[in-house]
């Protein structure tokens, strides 16, 4: 992504952390790869779940998951990580106090450079309906 005429490549880096520090939907950033470590969240994320980035920052997201996250939906989304696609979808996950709630989330790749692989995923999340 080119910076904007008007903003300075530092203008932007700082005007996307505040986006997302002070975004009303739940943003979590993971490395690629194996175990997708969680390398950040918002305050968001915190109010959603229940954990605090203390609590999550370095361990998977499979944190989120328990006995009645449906598998079709990460099978989804692991297809579309493969691919370098950005996914949509909903699955039952569970907040700190293990209590189950359906997440909506979007997940978007982070590319550094043009035709190589996702270094990051974005997760996009809030709290969604069972319909």
């Amino acid at each position: 992504m080119k910076p904007n005429a008007t903003l300075s490549a530092d203008a932007l880096i700082a005007s996307l952390r505040a986006i997302a520090d002070h975004s009303f939907d739940s943003i979590m950033i993971t490395r690629a790869g194996k175990g997708s470590p969680i390398l950040y969240v918002n305050k968001a994320f915190t109010a959603l779940t229940g954990y605090s980035a203390r609590n999550v920052i370095g361990k998977s997201p499979e944190l989120l998951q328990g006995p009645a996250t449906e598998k079709a939906p990460l099978d989804a989304l692991r297809r579309c990580m493969e691919k370098g696609k950005v996914f949509e979808g909903r699955a039952i996950n569970y907040d700190s106090k293990k209590r189950p709630f359906v997440m909506h989330w979007r997940v978007v790749p982070v590319k550094l450079a043009r035709g190589k692989p996702a270094e990051y995923y974005i997760a996009i999340q809030r709290r969604g309906n069972s319909g």
